[in-house]
């Protein structure tokens, strides 16, 4: 597959042959989480941005803190089906990371999208049901994280796609952009896991939230909140 150069900057911010490879069953979690925090940031410094190399790309301990964050509230299930996503795709030379920012382009910058998105997977019907579906509970989850906790939330990126500018790619539109570069299983299990946080009351801002007020050291969201 031929490599997307971006024509917008990039918005915020070793590995063995998949022969052979253990899965999560084999290896604690915590190596899982560790693999494939550092499969995205080795596909992440590859990136090329038409406006230069992007300060987050020289970033690492915040890139590990808020992956790490996220992948800690994953199944292993899910942990060892995107790992295969990431080697399948690095057999065949196509980088993720990249295709998630391109496809943040969409709605980030329309104009530049329409020049590179022929040359990106095509998403059927079907798999752009599941992502709106999706889309929809997150983005409900994030705006009860910013009612709670405002000052926090003030500090991440604005919520819903219609704020996006080509400076400013929201968490819809990020979340968006990730969720299309699951292989369809990953993106089944993906959103299993979404129905079940949400019929068992869960908020899976609040838990990866959680998890990156620990990871800076405060004994939670509410000691972070009242930190700022």
């Amino acid at each position: 597959m031929s490599e997307i150069n971006l024509n917008s900057s990039l918005s915020s911010c070793m590995i063995s042959n998949v022969e052979g490879r253990e899965t999560v069953a084999a290896v604690s979690r915590r190596d899982a989480v560790n693999e494939i925090v550092m499969l995205e940031w080795q596909a992440f410094d590859k990136v090329i941005n038409e406006g230069g190399r992007a300060e987050c790309q020289d970033d690492w301990p915040t890139f590990s803190i808020m992956r790490t964050s996220q992948y800690e509230t994953w199944t292993d299930e899910m942990l060892d089906s995107f790992i295969d996503d990431f080697y399948s795709a690095n057999e065949q030379g196509w980088n993720l990371i990249t295709e998630k920012y391109a496809r943040m382009e969409e709605s980030t910058a329309p104009e530049e999208y329409a020049k590179i998105k022929d040359s990106l997977p095509p998403l059927s019907d079907a798999k752009k049901a599941i992502i709106d579906q999706i889309a929809d509970i997150q983005v409900g989850w994030m705006e009860e994280f910013k009612d709670r906790y405002p000052k926090a939330a003030g500090r991440a990126r604005s919520i819903r796609s219609s704020e996006d500018t080509k400076v400013n790619t929201s968490y819809e539109t990020y979340l968006r952009g990730e969720l299309a570069t699951y292989s369809d299983r990953t993106l089944a299990l993906y959103g299993q896991f979404i129905v079940k946080l949400a019929g068992s009351g869960k908020n899976l801002a609040f838990m990866i939230m959680e998890n990156t007020a620990h990871a800076y050291g405060y004994e939670g969201l509410d000691a972070l909140e009242n930190s700022l």
